[in-house]
C-alpha cells in the first residue's frame, strides 16, 4: 500500500473535489461516497448551461445551480479538513504503520485557497437562490 499524501488529497479536493477525486484518490473506486459526489455536480453544470442558452426564466436552472453550488461548497470544506488536519492523524487515519511524514506549506496554501473559493461560492450561491425565491415569489403573486 503506498503513501497517502495530505498535500495531493487536499488539492485533489479543492479541484476536483465535486467529482469525488480526492475520495477515489483515498478510498480507492469502490467508494460508494465517491460515485455521490459527480452526478449532482453535473447536474448542476447542467443547470448553469441552462441559464445560459435558455436565460434566466427557466425554472429548472434555478433548482439546479444552488446543487452546482453546494457541492462545490461542500468540496472547498473538505479540502479545509484534510489541509489543516494534523499530520500525525493523517498518518494515522490514512497511512497506518508507516512512518510519519512532514507536509510543509502544500496543504496550508490549499486550505488558503479553498477558504477564498468556497467563501466566493457559499455567498453566490446564497445570494442567487435568495433572488431566484424573491422573483419567484413576485411572478406567483
Amino acid at each position: 500500500m503506498h503513501q497517502k499524501s495530505k498535500t495531493l488529497a487536499t488539492w485533489l479536493a479543492l479541484t476536483l473535489g465535486s467529482l469525488g477525486a480526492h475520495r477515489f484518490y483515498l478510498y480507492g473506486r469502490r467508494d460508494t461516497l465517491a460515485w455521490l459526489h459527480p452526478l449532482p455536480t453535473l447536474l448542476g453544470a447542467a443547470g448553469a448551461l441552462r441559464m445560459q442558452n435558455l436565460g434566466q426564466d427557466d425554472h429548472a436552472a434555478w433548482l439546479l445551480i444552488p446543487v452546482l453550488g453546494l457541492m462545490l461548497s461542500i468540496s472547498m470544506l473538505t479540502a479545509i479538513v484534510y489541509g489543516l488536519t494534523p499530520d500525525a492523524r493523517w498518518a494515522e487515519c490514512h497511512n497506518p504503520g508507516q512512518p510519519l511524514q512532514a507536509t510543509g506549506w502544500g496543504p496550508v496554501i490549499g486550505v488558503v485557497v479553498a477558504l477564498l473559493v468556497g467563501g466566493t461560492v457559499l455567498m453566490g450561491t446564497l445570494a442567487f437562490g435568495g433572488q431566484m425565491y424573491f422573483e419567484y415569489q413576485k411572478q406567483a403573486g
